[in-house]
């Protein structure tokens, strides 16, 4: 049987009455080649009829095809200038309607089952599914680098310290001394990574130089490394000072699955400004000696229904000399 012989009717013209013959021949082809499957199964050809031949996601409609029958989703349409980029024809606007029917027919187990995910989702539902689903791989936190490692937590803590060399702690106070030779240039953004350990939980704290339109600021904020459902339930403080003054930061930690820019964009962190940074050094102002202190606490509920801070006792103090 030649799954791949369907034909599929153009739309919006209105279709002869033999166009619409040979769809609906074809359609029963594909429905009787995807019921062959045991339920639940990958279907097989008929599943990989459903690959777009561009960007190998799965497709949904609208389903395009050009003349000669090939497939492609509707993104990779636009970005193929209206030519079918399998044998250069112009696309138009035909749909392939056969092939959307035979996917609401499908049911296919999730892309993440080797994660521990037992369940199977009708062809339209998976995606949706895969996009929430908690054990889905999580990308590498680490700034400055188009870093395309991804997996679970523990391997991202290994990448992170064997791969990107970054500093890993116990403790949930620390107390960092940032040490910057020529403050005056941060056109450049500099970006320092630490990963903290504590409640059996993994945390990011970034600290990085950037133009925050024409004004050259300094920024630290902290990331949990889980989703954000369990992020919303730890919360930190920052603290920078010198000569009698301090600006103190309070907020909740962020979850990887943010990206570092969006949080970065967010502005939800310690934010400085370079001649307060410059203050806050002392001296005369000719180089960067910024400390920063700070704590994680897990917020817990007490029997009627109040919030209490849970702090570990580890402290540590750190020196980062940035680059």
């Amino acid at each position: 049987m030649d799954v791949g012989s369907v034909d599929c009717v153009s739309l919006p013209d209105a279709a002869a009455p033999a166009a619409v013959d040979d769809a609906g021949r074809g359609l029963g082809t594909l429905l009787a080649a995807a019921r062959a499957y045991p339920k639940g199964a990958s279907a097989g050809g008929v599943h990989e009829l459903l690959e777009c031949p561009v960007c190998t996601n799965s497709m949904f409609p609208p389903i395009h095809q050009c003349q000669n029958g090939h497939t492609l989703c509707s993104t990779c349409k636009a970005r193929v200038h209206n030519r079918c980029p399998t044998c250069r024809q112009e696309l138009g606007d035909i749909r392939c309607l056969a092939l959307e029917k035979v996917a609401e027919s499908l049911e296919l187990p999730c892309k993440y089952y080797t994660l521990g995910c037992q369940e199977i989702f009708p062809y339209y539902s998976k995606i949706k599914h895969e996009a929430q689903f908690n054990f889905r791989p999580y990308n590498c936190p680490y700034a400055g680098s188009e870093c395309a490692a991804a997996g679970d937590i523990p391997y991202l803590v290994s990448h992170l310290r064997d791969d990107h060399k970054v500093d890993m702690h116990s403790g949930c106070t620390f107390n960092h001394r940032y040490v910057k030779s020529n403050p005056r240039k941060v056109e450049n953004a500099t970006w320092m990574l630490t990963v903290f350990h504590c409640f059996g939980q993994y945390f990011c704290l970034h600290f990085e130089a950037f133009q925050l339109g024409m004004t050259p600021v300094y920024m630290a904020f902290l990331r949990f490394m889980g989703d954000e459902n369990e992020a919303k339930n730890y919360s930190y403080s920052l603290e920078v000072g010198a000569n009698g003054r301090k600006m103190i930061w309070e907020g909740t930690s962020r979850s990887v699955r943010d990206s570092h820019r969006k949080v970065r964009d967010s502005h939800d962190g310690l934010i400085i400004q370079r001649n307060m940074a410059l203050f806050f050094s002392g001296g005369d102002r000719k180089e960067l000696k910024l400390r920063i202190t700070g704590r994680i606490w897990k917020e817990q509920q007490t029997p009627d229904g109040a919030c209490i801070p849970n702090l570990c006792s580890l402290a540590m103090q750190i020196e980062k000399r940035c680059c």
